[in-house]
């Protein structure tokens, strides 16, 4: 009956607050902190985490709580991590699989609150994308960013893609690796029910991309990857496994 509320609920309201932004434009609203784009989002994500019965812990929280732009790189396993972040951080932009971007209403009312649409199979499309990021960013926004480029089945961490790690160098903003634990629970990849239950979301210490260069991005998405693994391992007892570098293939050739 909860997984029927909760789609029932999303299918109604989301085109509601979809069109609260879409006509926002119109009238000219601004985008700024506390303007139409910022809240409906925030709305849309308390909106699902309560009719799911979903309460979020937040650990760390002066981590994102700074008043300046960062991007926040976070693991991926449910839906629900979107809803997360999107009611819990400060003022922000997600960036999204293009194929969202085409649904009726939705889509459009992404876009105009800012939201960013990405190619992922087209290399210049999606780094295409990220130059809008930074230009989000220069405005004033935060960035999010699942740097899996998908849901994953476990909490163990997957490669990183390296376009997140691009734009925080262009960007020249902190980095805040997220993990999300407890989303997998809620509703996973390959299940449509959902269920009550306690999500924590841990701010991870920030890294600093200032006067970092386009040649930095493998050591930093490196960095990234092995903090966020750590803290899921020390926290939850999850073990990833390392992804493969070119470098680490040759060295175990020899």
């Amino acid at each position: 009956m909860r997984t029927i509320i909760v789609f029932l609920t999303l299918i109604i309201m989301t085109p509601v607050l979809g069109m609260m932004v879409i006509i926002g434009a119109l009238f000219g609203a601004e985008d700024r902190e506390g303007s139409i784009y910022d809240k409906v989002p925030r709305w849309w994500g308390a909106l699902a985490l309560r009719v799911a019965g979903v309460r979020v812990r937040l650990h760390n929280v002066e981590r994102m709580q700074t008043g300046a732009p960062r991007i926040f790189v976070s693991n991926h396993v449910s839906w629900f991590d979107v809803w997360v972040l999107a009611a819990v951080l400060p003022r922000y932009k997600f960036v999204g699989k293009a194929e969202l971007f085409r649904i009726p209403i939705f889509g459009r009312a992404a876009r105009t609150a800012g939201m960013i649409a990405i190619e992922r199979e087209n290399r210049k499309s999606a780094f295409e994308s990220y130059r809008v990021a930074a230009e989000r960013i220069r405005a004033g926004a935060s960035v999010v960013v699942f740097p899996e480029g998908t849901r994953g089945r476990t909490y163990a961490l997957r490669p990183f893609k390296k376009g997140p790690f691009v734009l925080a160098v262009a960007a020249g903003v902190p980095i805040v690796p997220t993990i999300i634990h407890g989303t997998l629970e809620v509703m996973s990849r390959d299940s449509f029910r959902v269920r009550p239950g306690v999500v924590d979301v841990h701010f991870l210490e920030p890294m600093d991309a200032e006067g970092l260069t386009y040649d930095d991005r493998n050591r930093l998405s490196r960095a990234a990857w092995g903090r966020m693994a750590a803290a899921m391992r020390e926290l939850y007892g999850v073990e990833s496994t390392e992804p493969v570098t070119p470098a680490r293939e040759a060295a175990a050739a020899d």
